[in-house]
């Protein structure tokens, strides 16, 4: 199995990594070489992109099925996305998240001070919200170990005791189809298996959701004309673009060649094809006696084993240890020779 996209990545090592950090396309190194270029020369910065902008909230659009532009708007991080959300609950409001969340999803809450925040398995989410939750917090995939959350059935358990749930796409936009109505608030962000840039992330909600939202400490970009109110501001837009921070515009060129490459290639394909190599691997950790955290991603962790990141690495075999499990994760450049590559090096321990 050759993987989806041969032309566009270049690694020299068996990179499993994508996880904590997605290999950068062919397309977007030169789109960025080429601005650099054009900026060092003195013709044109890399603000001279911001027609991409639009570009970019539409192909999210499209990835997060039933959202328009209009419900999209761009930051730099998903905790500072989370942040308006965070600052609109009352004081005392319950948020219910998972145990062993990752921190960016539980510490705009957990550090507001003036919150519950009650943590629970992630098994048992599902059943564990009730009257008092005003809010769930929790990622689609998590970070550690690629357990999923089952998204349609916390979103019905969330309409039936009135709670709002808002969800971090990160770990799985790009290899897993999303439906926009299974949460009221969604964040992602594009360095991951979206290859795009830490510094380019996505808030998305409809209307009825950030009605009671305000923008915390509003740019110049927020503005509902930025381009004509940089030094006359007059008033915010109604969309959830009011949201938006200022762009790093060199990570928007990034993050619109990465997702530019996931429309071509569809969700569809790269979702069979992340998970036959997940599947793959799984099978092997079998054969030679290592176990694995069950889940249905492209996200593969032996528990237990992350003292052995560092001889993977030394046998250029690039994963992360995460809470203690030795993490690998499989994306659209990955090859079933990775996979063999990767057994191959734990085997002979």
């Amino acid at each position: 199995m050759s993987s989806l996209a041969p032309d566009e990545f270049s690694s020299e090592v068996t990179y499993l990594n994508t996880a904590s950090y997605a290999l950068p396309s062919a397309r977007a190194l030169t789109a960025i070489r080429d601005t650099n270029a054009q900026w060092a020369a003195g013709r044109g910065g890399p603000m001279t992109n911001d027609y991409l902008i639009p570009r970019l909230r539409e192909s999210f659009a499209r990835l997060l099925a039933g959202a328009t532009a209009d419900d999209i708007a761009l930051g730099s991080a998903a905790s500072q996305l989370i942040g308006p959300v965070a600052i609109a609950l009352p004081p005392g409001a319950e948020v219910l998240v998972a145990e062993g969340e990752f921190s960016s999803v539980t510490m705009p809450f957990l550090h507001r001070g003036d919150l519950v925040l009650r943590v629970v398995p992630l098994e048992r989410l599902i059943e564990e919200v009730r009257p008092e939750t005003a809010l769930v917090a929790v990622s689609v995939v998590q970070s550690a170990d690629g357990r999923m959350t089952d998204l349609p059935a916390l979103r019905a358990a969330t309409r039936a005791h009135g709670a709002r749930l808002l969800v971090d796409a990160t770990q799985a936009a790009s290899w897993l189809p999303m439906t926009f109505a299974d949460a009221d608030y969604w964040v992602c962000s594009t360095f991951k298996w979206l290859i795009g840039a830490r510094s380019v992330s996505f808030f998305a909600a409809g209307p009825e959701a950030t009605e009671s939202l305000r923008p915390v400490s509003p740019g110049w970009y927020a503005a509902a004309d930025p381009w004509a109110e940089l030094y006359n501001p007059v008033k915010l837009p109604t969309t959830t673009r009011r949201f938006d921070s200022t762009p790093d515009w060199l990570g928007v060129i990034a993050a619109s060649a990465g997702i530019s490459l996931i429309e071509e290639l569809t969700v569809e394909k790269i979702n069979a094809h992340n998970l036959e190599l997940a599947d793959r691997f799984r099978v092997g950790l079998t054969d030679i006696g290592l176990s694995v955290v069950p889940n249905g991603s492209p996200i593969v962790t032996v528990p237990g084993a992350g003292d052995a990141a560092p001889r993977l690495a030394e046998a250029e075999v690039i994963t992360s240890a995460r809470n203690g499990g030795l993490r690998f994760s499989f994306h659209l450049y990955n090859a079933a020779e990775d996979v063999d590559r990767a057994l191959e090096v734990l085997a002979a321990e």
